[in-house]
């Protein structure tokens, strides 16, 4: 089970240090265990001012404080090393030293980075982004249609305007029921 002593050096390790250190597997659990066993009244009777009670309060509110130290310490790590992989390729530094739950949110923080960096290569490269709806008038009736998705659209009236997914929208105009709204 976890200390108080052990807690408070674990953080001083992490705080004083650039790279992520080495934690139990079950860090997180154990210090479950601690505060629940420190949250737990005492068994003989004490009041509730008596010295050792304040000082066991102030104990796990001190734990709780550094827990969180501890845990956004190493956030602003693996962040700096999700930053680091997406630009060199290089994922290994520290990740061995990862919680489970910290090794799934780098996974997560990396490819995300990677899609924004897909997605700003697309726009450099003057690739256009597949547009979803078109605006179209419609020159016709059109009765209620099921769409590909499953989905019942309509009906249409004669000049009525609405945004359809573009491949509708296309077929609507190839038809000569609809024209696109840049087409008025």
């Amino acid at each position: 089970m976890l200390s108080y002593t052990e807690l408070y050096e674990t953080l001083r390790k992490e705080k004083y240090s650039e790279s992520l250190q080495l934690l139990p597997k079950k860090f997180i659990l154990d210090f479950k265990e601690y505060l629940e066993e420190k949250s737990e009244a005492p068994a003989e009777e004490q009041t509730l001012f008596s010295e050792s009670t304040i000082k066991s309060k102030k104990q796990l509110e001190n734990a709780v404080g550094i827990f969180k130290e501890i845990i956004l310490k190493r956030k602003r790590k693996i962040l700096a090393l999700a930053f680091i992989a997406t630009e060199t390729g290089i994922m290994k530094r520290d990740y061995e030293n990862m919680l489970p739950q910290e090794r799934e949110a780098f996974e997560k923080i990396v490819k995300s980075l990677e899609e924004e960096d897909k997605e700003i290569s697309k726009i450099l490269k003057g690739e256009k982004e597949k547009e979803e709806n078109k605006m179209i008038i419609f020159k016709q009736k059109v009765e209620q249609f099921i769409d590909h998705k499953g989905n019942s659209v309509g009906p249409f009236m004669p000049k009525q305007l609405t945004a359809l997914n573009s491949e509708i929208a296309n077929i609507l105009v190839s038809e000569g029921k609809a024209v696109f709204v840049e087409e008025n």
